[in-house]
């Protein structure tokens, strides 16, 4: 860093640096962008940080991020109970809503069984999965793990957990490519999956 620059204006670079795909000259730009900025628009930006911050939670009912608890997808009556989506992260949530095509509720395992990392089954929310399929009246559990080693092996012990909850066990069709992850995934990629899931 310059030692013309003010320290202040180092850690605002710094800070932007340590988001993901954020390099030093894209921080540069975007702490250069916010000194620009309106005063209004730098402190809606500033409180907008703030308060997902302070008022985001994991809801105790799907582990989704969610404002309140239980969050509103798992309070909205007008959403199908009976289908219980299950992803692997919170952000998976979001981005299966932003297709539109999907209106039952979710299952967050909060990771993936992946063994080379030292995370086993025991690390995810699969008990409390279990649980809630035998204890509502879920039909269907679509398996949305990410279509990699990973995911397979996540999909084929959930497949194994839930063998006697008499819940029908789907996998997303390969509407998304081997590899892929949903976070990357296009609207309609999603939608294709979704319509064409299959049996684990």
């Amino acid at each position: 860093m310059p030692r013309a620059v003010s320290e202040k204006l180092a850690a605002l670079i710094e800070a932007f640096a340590q988001l993901p795909g954020v390099g030093p000259k894209t921080a540069e730009k975007y702490a250069f962008y916010i000194l620009k900025a309106e005063p209004l628009e730098a402190l809606e930006l500033a409180r907008a940080i703030t308060d997902v911050k302070e008022s985001m939670k994991v809801c105790s009912t799907c582990f989704a991020l969610a404002d309140r608890d239980p969050c509103s997808i798992c309070s909205d009556p007008k959403r199908d109970h009976s289908l219980l989506c299950v992803v692997e992260q919170p952000k998976d949530v979001w981005t299966i809503e932003r297709a539109e095509t999907y209106n039952g509720l979710y299952h967050v395992l909060m990771g993936r069984i992946a063994p080379l990392e030292g995370v086993g089954a025991e690390d995810l929310t699969l008990k409390e999965l279990v649980a809630r399929v035998k204890g509502a009246l879920v039909r269907e559990v679509i398996v949305a793990t990410n279509p990699d080693a990973e995911g397979d092996i996540t999909a084929s012990c959930i497949k194994d957990r839930l063998a006697t909850s008499g819940a029908r066990v789907t996998r997303l069709a390969r509407g998304i490519p081997t590899g892929a992850t949903l976070e990357h995934a296009s609207r309609q990629m999603l939608a294709d999956a979704l319509d064409g899931r299959r049996e684990t």
